[in-house]
């Protein structure tokens, strides 16, 4: 692991841009059988989300946890909230979310 200067720190932290994280949590509907195509119409549109560039990074959470996942917004936290309200999971109460305003540094990717 390279150990960064200080020097370099300074230079590098101003590039780092505003996102929103969102952390999709189980909602009171998620274990209703009727839940499924919801979900696979979340997935959709999360699909179009990425492909737009307004949806950075998807991370669906596979543990026994209430979280669901964990997206990154290419947004303001306003915006990431108008997205999610109007969400298929959300509005059929299978999904709850919170927004957070994060900082993050563009071309960052998982490996």
């Amino acid at each position: 692991m390279k150990r960064f200067t200080d020097d370099e720190m300074k230079a590098l932290l101003p590039t780092a841009k505003a996102y929103s994280v969102v952390i999709l949590k189980a909602g009171p509907n998620y274990h209703n059988p009727e839940a499924a195509p919801i979900v696979w119409e979340h997935g959709r549109r999360n699909f179009g989300l990425r492909d737009d560039g307004v949806l950075s990074v998807v991370l669906p959470v596979t543990d026994d946890s209430d979280v669901c996942g964990i997206g990154v917004f290419n947004c303001p936290t306003e915006e990431a909230v108008a997205i999610m309200e109007s969400d298929p999971g959300v509005v059929a109460g299978v999904f709850v979310y919170d927004v957070h305003p994060c900082r993050g540094f563009p071309g960052d990717q998982l490996r």
